[in-house]
């Protein structure tokens, strides 16, 4: 049995997912340059964020680093094809050299936070609306699955030194609605069938991007990775799971393992 206490942080989570899930599907209905600022202003805020965490006291150089990477998102997109990634790169390679501490951790976070922007723009790009709304559907349905069902059984921890909350009935029934989404996109948009495995590894992505921020703040001391978001906390704290589903998206489609055409 569940109790009342276990549901008290449900409000705050609904409203700010709903607000931000209207804005990103407003974006991605609109494409162009609206989304392409919307995804490089999140990734700032993802970088700038990073940064801060790694960095406490420098909080001025870490302003630069989040606008830098924006800026590279951008740029990548204007500049021809082969800048692309030393272009989108180039922000994790400043921010080692900018800031004092945690430099190995802050590079490696700030070049996944870089290329799961990167892969934001090249799903919308290629595949469409479709396809961006498949990404959006998995990731909440796999994450709002895994806290309803996690809460609701409870059960063995899926990993309790790094993510004490997370059960392994929240994640399997974050994997089973994922592939829920992947059968609905088969069934009503026909789509492959493939598309059903690869909504569950993409859920596990999210879930891992998830877990990657919470070690992170873990180690950093802190409990949030900012206050942008009044009482919910930082923008990586909503978009870690998005972060981590885009970036094994690109990884996949660089590696010629998916291919993303329209629907």
């Amino acid at each position: 049995m569940s109790s009342p206490a276990k549901w008290g942080d449900l409000g705050p989570r609904i409203m700010s997912g709903v607000v931000i899930a209207t804005l990103g599907i407003g974006g991605v209905w609109i494409g162009g340059w609206f989304y392409l600022l919307l995804v490089a202003v999140v990734t700032g805020l993802l970088v700038w964020e990073t940064a801060r965490m790694t960095n406490p006291q420098q909080r001025g150089e870490a302003v630069q680093v989040g606008l830098l990477a924006a800026v590279a998102l951008v740029l990548a997109q204007i500049l021809p094809a082969d800048f692309t990634l030393p272009v989108v790169l180039a922000p994790a390679l400043v921010a080692v050299g900018l800031m004092q501490h945690n430099r190995l951790i802050l590079g490696m976070f700030s070049a996944w936070i870089m290329l799961g922007g990167l892969g934001f723009l090249l799903l919308r790009a290629q595949g469409g609306v479709t396809w961006m709304s498949w990404l959006v559907l998995v990731v909440i349905a796999s994450d709002m699955a895994g806290y309803f069902v996690g809460k609701t059984f409870g059960g063995p921890k899926f990993w309790p030194r790094i993510s004490p909350k997370k059960t392994w009935s929240g994640t399997l029934g974050g994997w089973l609605f994922a592939a829920l989404v992947g059968l609905g996109f088969v069934l009503l948009a026909g789509a492959g069938g493939h598309l059903i495995w690869i909504s569950v590894i993409v859920a596990f992505a999210a879930q891992m991007g998830d877990i990657a921020e919470s070690t992170l703040k873990r180690r950093m001391g802190v409990k949030d990775s900012s206050q942008l978001i009044p009482g919910h906390g930082g923008v990586f704290d909503r978009f870690d799971g998005m972060v981590g589903a885009s970036a094994l998206l690109l990884i996949l489609f660089f590696f010629n393992l998916l291919h993303i055409t329209a629907f």
